[in-house]
């Protein structure tokens, strides 16, 4: 599994679709990011206040509440483009509500973060590289509860460290090759992150795909054994 193969996988994909990438991701952006800015904003009772209030690190919970509501957006986010690896299919803007589907796939997922949020909290307490590692570990979830959304939340945790053993390494050094890109979206004051944005999330979902190929051909060659 070599990162730039999957970088190059990423980016043929995305080919003839750069611009609506974009703006499927200002759109994400838009809904993700800034709702919550503003509703947050209304209840601090103005933009000064809110100010005030983010010095003091009030307002934290309302945050993150509305973040919580809005978390299937993201999902949807990550889905639209491992749909693009695996098909080349052109993005749709309504990509962002398929996990906004039944209520039963919205309350799982909301769990899972939940669940990854406290397991990785846990293991930060302890020291941050084992943190960091579970992480890493349990990166894969989402991708996982996509192609298998029957199954429970622990178990599509296990399924992601399943699947990340051995490649935990890799994984982070992918996100790390981005590195340079991501200073030059900083000198755009952040415009760049427009087509950067889609660009990591193709090729994280182009890591994914191989990791499943990967664990597909060694289970077929354990059953030929």
């Amino acid at each position: 599994m070599k990162i730039r193969a999957l970088k190059q996988e990423a980016r043929q994909q995305l080919k003839g679709q750069w611009g609506r990438a974009a703006l499927f991701t200002l759109l994400f952006s838009a809904i993700y990011y800034l709702i919550p800015m503003i509703i947050e904003i209304n209840l601090s009772g103005g933009f000064e206040s809110w100010l005030n209030a983010t010095e003091t690190d009030s307002g934290t919970a309302s945050t993150f509440l509305i973040t919580l509501v809005l978390l299937p957006l993201y999902i949807g986010y990550l889905w639209t483009f491992l749909s693009v690896i695996r098909t080349g299919e052109k993005i749709e803007y309504k990509g962002l509500l398929t996990a906004f589907g039944e209520i039963s796939t919205y309350l799982k997922l909301l769990g899972t973060y939940l669940v990854m949020m406290v397991y990785t909290l846990l293991w930060f307490l302890l020291l941050i590289i084992p943190g960091i590692i579970k992480g890493l570990a349990y990166s894969q979830t989402y991708y996982v509860l996509k192609d298998q959304p029957d199954i429970g939340i622990n178990k599509a945790i296990t399924e992601s460290r399943k699947l990340m053993k051995g490649y935990k390494w890799k994984f982070f050094v992918l996100q790390l090759s981005f590195i340079g890109w991501v200073i030059l979206c900083l000198l755009t004051l952040g415009i760049g992150f427009l087509w950067l944005a889609p660009y990591m999330s193709s090729s994280s979902a182009a890591f994914y795909n191989e990791l499943v190929k990967k664990q597909s051909d060694e289970e077929l060659i354990a059953e030929k054994e």
